[in-house]
């Protein structure tokens, strides 16, 4: 299956449902949209542009192994 994505003004959206509603469901399956997209998309793409700037700190697997150890040796008492 394809997927697509379709911004339109609220007034229409009965009329859309119905025109899709005349195909079946193997033809045809409707994915409500997850409300946070576009807050995930913006955060996704300043972090993109922190990376490509150099900006942005990036550590290694054993860096942040040790990270996690000494934050859970503090509070092992």
């Amino acid at each position: 299956m394809e997927a697509i994505r379709l911004e339109f003004q609220p007034e229409i959206k009965e009329k859309i449902l119905k025109v899709l509603s005349s195909f079946s469901s193997d033809e045809l399956k409707i994915i409500p949209e997850d409300p946070d997209f576009d807050d995930n998309k913006k955060k996704v793409h300043e972090a993109y542009t922190k990376l490509k700037s150099g900006t942005s700190k990036l550590y290694t697997v054993e860096e942040v192994d040790e990270i996690l150890e000494k934050t859970i040796s503090k509070y092992e008492d």
